[in-house]
């Protein structure tokens, strides 16, 4: 078991050596979670924003928020 250290912007390094072993790179999203006392990091399978992308493909809530946006730019909201 290796010891880190919270820096005081609330960031940890991960030790080279892990990073290795799990190929850690810059910029890789990682879930977080609290399981009993331990934290629980997990590399996410896709950033925050390739999340979302197609999520509301298809769905009448997209349309509805679109014409209501419509709407509000023409200044016929709520007419």
């Amino acid at each position: 078991m290796e010891l880190i250290k919270v820096s005081s912007k609330g960031q940890l390094v991960i030790p080279a050596a892990i990073r290795k072993k799990f190929d850690v790179r810059p910029g890789m999203y990682f879930e977080v979670e609290v399981q009993d006392r331990h934290i629980v990091l997990t590399p996410a399978k896709q950033g925050p924003l390739e999340r979302l992308y197609g999520r509301f493909e298809g769905e009448d809530a997209l349309a509805d928020l679109e014409r209501e946006h419509a709407e509000e730019i023409a200044g016929t909201a709520g007419s």
